[in-house]
Parts: structure tokens; sequence; C-alpha cells
């Protein structure tokens, strides 16, 4: 699949966009709808450290927006052990369409993601049913073969 993002016009519209966020705001979100690592659900690993090279930003500085981002505008979900972050709105703007070969790439990214509550997060935001219940499927399994931090298997 073509690795492009579209973002739409009426981003710079929006009103949380034009009468919350600050330039730097403007930039960082541009920055996680858009950068390398994104994915088709939205859902990605990412550090901050990452994050602070390829925007140029320090990372005290990094910190303080994944801070706001997840606080104040409540945008972002960030898992910081599994390094997964998870964008609110993804779903709505990006998984309109469905088909065997979107849903194929849906289905083979939501098997990558570690931190299944991030899948629940974006999933309530998918209009499209057959996404949807992709989405749901990963929520509802569950693995056996993980376990928690530090534990060991038996």
């Amino acid at each position: 699949m073509a690795k492009f993002r579209m973002i739409q016009t009426g981003f710079w519209h929006d009103p949380k966009v034009m009468e919350e966020m600050t330039p730097e705001d403007k930039f960082f979100f541009m920055y996680l709808l858009t950068n390398p690592q994104v994915t088709q659900i939205g859902i990605y690993r990412i550090t901050k450290k990452q994050v602070a090279f390829e925007t140029g930003f320090s990372v005290e500085t990094v910190q303080l927006l994944f801070e706001r981002f997840l606080n104040q505008h409540k945008l972002i979900r960030y898992n910081a052990e599994t390094r997964e972050l998870a964008i609110k709105n993804w779903a709505k703007h990006n998984l309109g369409r469905g088909g065997k070969p979107m849903l194929d790439c849906i289905q083979k990214e939501l098997e990558d993601v570690k931190d299944r509550s991030l899948i629940g997060y974006i999933g309530q935001f998918v209009a499209n049913e057959s996404i949807r219940e992709l989405f749901a499927s990963f929520c509802l399994q569950t693995d056996d073969t993980l376990t928690t931090s530090g534990q060991e298997e038996e």
C-alpha cells in the first residue's frame, strides 16, 4: 500500500486547532499525523527521542507536548512501556473505506499492536462496519502467550 497520508484542509479550521493550539502544537500534531511510523490504523510505535530528533524539538519540549496532547487536548494515548501511540480521530478521517486489501492491511497492523486497549480506543471511532468488526475482534481476543512486564511464563 502507498505510504502517504492525506490531511483534510478543514484541519486548519477546526476550532480546537484554531483556538486552543499553539504553533508548536500544530506542528507537533501534523508530525504525529504524517511521520514515517504512522500506520493505516493510527497506532504505531515511536519513542520520544525519535520525535525530538525528527522534529528538532528538545526531548523536554517533546515530553511537554506529549503531556499536553494527552491531558489537555486529549487527542492521543501513549503507552510508555510499549512505546505505542494512538491518534484519537484517526479512524474518522482515514478508515472510511474497506475492501479486502484494506482489511488485510488493517488485520496485519492490528496483530502487531501490543497494547490492545489502544485498539479499543481507535475502534470506537470507526464508522465502516467491516473495519469496526475487525477492530472489535482484536479487543475481544486474549493472548495467553503474553506475560506482564517482568513476569516469566510457566
